[in-house]
C-alpha cells in the first residue's frame, strides 16, 4: 500500500516568483538552503538537498503547478517513483502552495516532517514571513 498525503503552506511572494525559484538551480537552491541542479523545463530533471532528492519534471503549467516523478536515496530500485503536484494559487501578492505527494512507498513516513521542515521553513524564511 502506498501512502498519499497533502500539505499546504502560504508564502509572502507572487505565484510567478515561487514557480520560478522552484524551476531554476539558483532559485531552488537559494529557497531551501541546499544545492540543487534543476533543467526547469518538461522532462527535464533535477536533484536537490544534495542528491538525496531526484526526478524528473513529468508537466508544467505556468505560475500554476508542477508535476515532478520523485524519489529519494531511501527509495530502493524497485520502488516506483513517486509523485509530487504543486499547485500555486495567488490572492492579493500572496501564494497558496498545496503539495500532493502520492505514491510513498510504505514505511517511508517520514516525508511530511522533510517538506515542512526542508522546504516550507526555508522558505518561509527566504519569501518573509
Amino acid at each position: 500500500m502506498k501512502n498519499d498525503f497533502t500539505l499546504t503552506a502560504t508564502f509572502n511572494a507572487k505565484a510567478e516568483t515561487i514557480y520560478k525559484a522552484w524551476l531554476s538551480t539558483q532559485g531552488h537552491t537559494l529557497m531551501t538552503g541546499s544545492p540543487a541542479k534543476v533543467d526547469g523545463r518538461a522532462g527535464g530533471a533535477f536533484t536537490a538537498w544534495d542528491g538525496y532528492i531526484w526526478g524528473t519534471f513529468l508537466e508544467l503549467e505556468e505560475n500554476k503547478k508542477i508535476m515532478q516523478a520523485w524519489r529519494t536515496g531511501e527509495f530502493s530500485e524497485e520502488h516506483e517513483d513517486s509523485h509530487v503536484e504543486i499547485i500555486l494559487e495567488e490572492t492579493n501578492g500572496e501564494t497558496k502552495l498545496t503539495l500532493i505527494h502520492t505514491k510513498v512507498p510504505e514505511g517511508q513516513d517520514g516525508y511530511v516532517k522533510g517538506w515542512e521542515d526542508f522546504y516550507f521553513k526555508p522558505m518561509k524564511e527566504y519569501f518573509g514571513e
